[in-house]
């Protein structure tokens, strides 16, 4: 009795401490119950006093559901959880939501109600879901190289639409539909619902698209060049379906299966000896085949988009076509495991492996993408294509937040639109890489070990858009500077 009698004594002597010491302010919430209080840090060395959480109000979302937000959080209403790690928690939850990608902010605080009792406001800011983008495409990458090379030829250029909502019915789903037309076609859509079932642990996507070209890719040159078959009538014709599904029944762990058939159709010369005999592995210029696809994706990081603390990892286990060996038949084992640290006075570490191993060794050409496609190369290399059946790189960056600001825009009364933020990083970094092929396959950087270093700077901006400026040297002695952007959806 005198014990129970202590511990409240104990909790209310707390409240007033804290009120008295002026971490009080008033909440910035719907509650319904009269004055509510918000605290901005609680932190008391005494591990045992627990508060007892109420309820949970979320406020700002005009588009996503309440329970797509609650899905993402470890703290429910019941639950009793001690002071001292309260914070900690709370700020979990708050990246969990951010996460989402479905919001450009997120607030969490907790709203102490009395000494035994609080709240958590969330207070979120919607991203701009709908882009509907006009989309004009040089098919020889810049312009420069279209006007010098092709004197701004009109036909190599390809126009259209690209509609995306990422945000369709408020749960997270996504609708993707490209319409291109000119040097190349493409007619596709893709429909992602990630819970599709009431427990929301379950999802799906589909999606299928027709595509042409008037130039692929046949073979990769000694010295790592992609190398072009094309004529002035389409060379490539294809169309696919998909089918996925996932499971995520917890915070950090999604398990994802993926069925697509692909139906290729290429001009008959491709596979000629004057081409590539071993375009698709087998003489025919038609083919079809199967993609099944398992992934196993664990993330526990504070951004998912620019992640600077946490850990994350990746397993995957493919199988193309229905036999074991020749043709574009193939088993594959990929993976990838990063690790982000966060140090004192902003300094960051992060360190990242991936790979790719296929079996049989003996594998079709376009079973061979290794590095040079994607965000798969050694940085100083990005230019470069290596192909290989088995393949592995490790990436090390240093750096360090050198100014954190806002520039504030002609869209005052915009709530979405009234600043634009920017976080620059100065950062060091060095890469390692490998890719094995086999003979008949084997360029100038295959089977050879690939270095590189150097020094850059990231700005992180809107919607964590990402502009990567890199000078780098690689173990051939070849100095460059590189110029990424990356998307922040």
């Amino acid at each position: 009795m005198k014990l129970h009698l202590f511990n409240i004594l104990h909790k209310i002597f707390l409240l007033l401490l804290l009120c008295v010491a002026g971490n009080f302010a008033e909440a910035q919430s719907n509650v319904a119950e009269g004055k509510t209080y918000s605290i901005k840090a609680v932190n008391p060395s005494d591990s045992v006093s627990t508060l007892h959480l109420k309820k949970i109000i979320i406020s700002g979302n005009k588009k996503t559901k309440d329970y797509i937000i609650l899905r993402e959080m470890q703290l429910k209403p019941g639950d009793s959880i001690a002071i001292s790690s309260l914070m900690d928690i709370l700020e979990k939850d708050r990246q969990r939501i951010y996460n989402t990608t479905l919001f450009v902010e997120v607030v969490v605080e907790p709203v102490l109600i009395n000494a035994f009792d609080f709240n958590i406001s969330i207070i979120v800011k919607e991203r701009w879901y709908i882009f509907p983008l006009p989309e004009l495409q040089f098919v020889d990458g810049t312009i420069n190289k279209w006007l010098e090379k092709y004197d701004g030829d009109l036909n190599r250029l390809n126009y259209g639409l690209k509609f995306t909502h990422y945000n369709l019915t408020g749960r997270k789903d996504q609708l993707r539909v490209h319409l291109l037309n000119g040097y190349t076609r493409t007619v596709s859509f893709n429909y992602k619902a990630p819970y599709s079932n009431p427990t929301l642990t379950n999802g799906f996507s589909v999606g299928a698209g027709y595509y042409q070209n008037r130039e692929i890719v046949y073979k990769t040159s000694f010295d790592n060049e992609v190398v072009f078959y094309k004529k002035n009538n389409f060379v490539r014709k294809a169309w696919e379906v998909q089918l996925g599904y996932s499971i995520r029944r917890g915070l950090k762990r999604t398990h994802s299966f993926s069925l697509n058939y692909t139906h290729i159709n290429i001009d008959d010369s491709v596979i000629s000896a004057n081409y590539n005999k071993a375009y698709f592995n087998k003489a025919a210029s038609t083919i079809g085949y199967l993609d099944l696809y398992y992934s196993l994706n664990y993330i526990d990081v504070d951004n998912i988009l620019y992640p600077l603390k946490g850990f994350s990892g990746s397993m995957g286990l493919g199988k193309r076509g229905l036999g074991f060996s020749g043709g574009i038949n193939s088993f594959s084992i990929d993976g990838e495991v990063s690790k982000y640290w966060a140090l004192s006075k902003k300094w960051y570490i992060s360190a990242q492996v991936r790979g790719n191993i296929k079996l049989p060794f003996n594998q079709a050409y376009i079973n061979q993408q290794a590095m040079g496609y994607g965000n798969n190369y050694v940085r100083g290399l990005e230019y470069k294509v290596i192909d290989g059946v088995a393949w592995a790189i490790t990436k090390f960056n240093l750096k360090k937040e050198v100014f954190n600001f806002s520039i504030n825009t002609f869209l005052k009364k915009s709530k979405l639109f009234n600043k634009i933020p920017f976080r620059i990083y100065a950062k060091t970094f060095a890469d390692m890489g490998y890719s094995y092929n086999k003979e008949g396959f084997v360029s100038r950087l295959n089977n050879t070990f690939l270095g590189s270093a150097g020094i850059g700077l990231d700005i992180v901006t809107f919607y964590d858009i990402q502009i990567r400026i890199e000078y780098s040297v690689n173990h051939l002695g070849q100095k460059e500077l590189f110029l990424h952007n990356e998307k922040g959806f």
